[in-house]
């Protein structure tokens, strides 16, 4: 599905926030999907992937969660100012852009009400969790790829998992060297005993950042299984 692309200004309390949007081209009506942000901003690969997902037949917006920030770009080799960068972020604060997202979705008269879903990866990932819960009446379903620190925060996004209403796929590598196996269980216990439809894959073969084609750590059989994985949960929930 051939697509368009363009970048809009989203209201925020602290000031615009500029969004990322793709969507199919011609007329007609499709679900809506926030595409959330590594620790690495915006990039060219976020937005690739926001228009892969825009050509499967969705409107797809990735908000630019560092919109506060004075550098709102990090390159791939600067780890150490990517982590410093994410730890500014306020989980509160980044609700709020998400929001912002979603409004923005549901203001589309191209966007088919009540179908919107949630995907991240790395710092975005955690905040797709929190979103399940956090934004629960406005989404059907979530897709957090190697969310780090899930079960960390004061209040952490898990334990707000029972706020959570819709079902969600979570994406890990085995060999991450960021987010413990003790992390992912924690996360499966909790979405067990709160009763939320879920499904865990773990890639016994991949780390952090493996579905992301530009890093050194992109392990490509991984990253085509979690993709199409991805395609049939959103296809299943939002068409």
């Amino acid at each position: 599905m051939d697509v368009s692309s363009s970048t809009v200004a989203l209201n925020t309390s602290d000031g615009k926030m500029e969004a990322y949007v793709a969507q199919p081209k011609g007329g007609g009506a499709y679900p809506g999907v926030v595409v959330i942000q590594e620790a690495f901003g915006v990039n060219d690969h976020i937005k690739k992937v926001t228009e892969r997902i825009a050509a499967e037949g969705y409107v797809a917006t990735a908000p630019d969660i560092f919109h506060r920030e004075a550098e709102r770009l990090i390159p791939y080799s600067d780890m150490k100012k990517a982590i410093a960068t994410l730890q500014r972020v306020v989980d509160g604060k980044a609700m709020e852009d998400i929001g912002a997202a979603i409004s923005q979705l549901k203001s589309q008269g191209n966007v088919k009400p009540g179908c919107i879903g949630v995907t991240g990866f790395c710092m975005g990932g955690r905040l797709t969790y929190l979103a399940a819960a956090h934004h629960a009446s406005d989404l059907k379903c979530v897709v957090p790829y190697y969310g780090g620190g899930i079960p960390m925060g004061n209040p952490s996004p898990l334990s707000r998992t029972g706020e959570i209403k819709c079902p969600m796929v979570l994406f890990f590598g085995a060999k991450d060297q960021l987010i413990p196996m003790d992390h992912v269980e924690q996360i499966k216990a909790e979405l067990t005993a709160k009763k939320v439809a879920f499904q865990i894959n773990v890639y016994p073969e991949a780390g952090h950042g493996f579905f992301c084609d530009e890093r050194g750590s992109y392990h490509e059989a991984s990253a085509k299984d979690a993709w199409e994985k991805t395609k049939a949960f959103f296809a299943q929930h939002l068409k």
